[in-house]
């Protein structure tokens, strides 16, 4: 088997900015390798199967969770790093973090934390999914006896940190430096943010469809879908909706993953882009050519307005943020309800490590949380 030889402006595991603690090298593992691993074994990432993607954990056992969207980013990072022979171990190890942070019940649930803190504790600085992922690495897993986290290196965590107000930029520090000097990351952290997207969408469209809160006939109105979809059927005349709908949207994704793959490699060479230096002093590159990106945009719209504003995906969605302001207003009035761990003497520390405690919680556990503190 040949090793793919990396571009001269990809991330060498070799030159590796480090750990914020320092530890004896790998012999068998390169840092990213390592850094990958760490991310598979920890406890925040075994919790992401019972977190919410768009339906909640309960409402069916074939719906995509953050831990099955997470390895189908991943999936789709590597194939991208691969073609573009970047380096593929950081783009693994950026995709299956990259949710570390997520609260139960999605963005519902992000919502309504993040709410609550500006609320209740405007100064303890709100809450933010990407943010708490950078938190989960940096400082709340609990696995090594030397320090807290798992001390991944400064690139996998720059990768992690997709976004950032200048505020918290200046209070991260050098991981967050691009945010105030105005640069770009790694070609590996831009890949793994558009792996993200390619994979969401396609795989709540076949969610979407799998629930019936939409259908084919209201997709048909989407560019993007209506083409493929139309060349399955006129290629496969003789099987069931369920293969078709499959089908186009394997077909989607290696549009996107193509077209992604070529608009970058152009950037790279319009660009004239020879070293990483040159990615991170250029403008964005890794993006989707403009009439895919128009495409891919609208397919986002769609599923705004149609599926995660759909009546039924509202409703619970209210639920979740119920359940989450319940459960963080409590722990505010009356910290002696939080396991000790969890209760400090500081009251900004104490509003933050109420966040951290309920962001922990998978949907089964936040709803057995709310049940035990409000029913008798």
């Amino acid at each position: 088997m040949t090793m793919t030889t990396l571009a001269t402006y990809a991330t060498k595991p070799e030159d590796t900015r480090g750990r914020i603690h320092r530890e004896i090298e790998d012999p068998s593992r390169n840092p990213f390798q390592r850094d990958r691993d760490r991310i598979i074994h920890s406890s925040a990432f075994r919790r992401l199967e019972y977190k919410t993607q768009v339906f909640v954990n309960h409402e069916g056992d074939l719906f995509r969770t953050r831990l099955t969207h997470s390895l189908e980013v991943a999936q789709i990072g590597r194939a991208l790093a691969r073609t573009l022979r970047l380096n593929e171990d950081l783009v693994e190890a950026i995709s299956l973090a990259h949710d570390l942070g997520h609260t139960p019940f999605g963005h519902a649930g992000q919502d309504a934390l993040n709410a609550c803190m500006r609320e209740k504790i405007p100064q303890a600085g709100g809450f933010e999914h990407n943010l708490q992922s950078l938190r989960v690495v940096d400082e709340l897993e609990e696995r090594y006896a030397s320090f807290n986290g798992l001390n991944l290196s400064f690139e996998t965590r720059e990768g992690i940190l997709k976004h950032c107000s200048i505020s918290h930029a200046h209070m991260l520090g050098e991981v967050a430096r691009r945010f105030i000097n105005r640069t770009q990351p790694s070609l590996e952290a831009q890949l793994a943010n558009l792996a993200d997207e390619i994979a969401y969408n396609n795989h709540d469209v076949d969610d979407g469809l799998r629930s019936g809160l939409i259908t084919v006939e209201q997709l048909l109105s989407v560019e993007l879908f209506a083409n493929h979809y139309q060349n399955v059927c006129n290629l496969y005349q003789n099987v069931s909706e369920k293969r078709l709908v499959s089908e186009t949207i394997r077909r989607i994704i290696n549009a996107l993953i193509v077209d992604l793959a070529q608009n970058t490699a152009l950037n790279i060479k319009t660009f004239q882009i020879e070293t990483l230096k040159d990615v991170y002093n250029a403008p964005m590159l890794v993006a989707f050519s403009t009439p895919i990106r128009k495409q891919a945009n609208e397919l986002k719209r769609f599923l705004m307005e149609n599926l995660y504003r759909h009546y039924k995906v509202m409703r619970m969605s209210g639920k979740a943020k119920r359940i989450i302001v319940d459960l963080y207003s409590a722990f505010l009035e009356d910290p002696r309800l939080l396991p000790k761990d969890y209760r400090v003497q500081d009251e900004l520390k104490q509003a933050r490590s109420i966040a951290d405690y309920i962001a922990g919680m998978t949907d089964r556990y936040a709803i057995k949380e709310h049940k035990r503190l409000f029913l008798i």
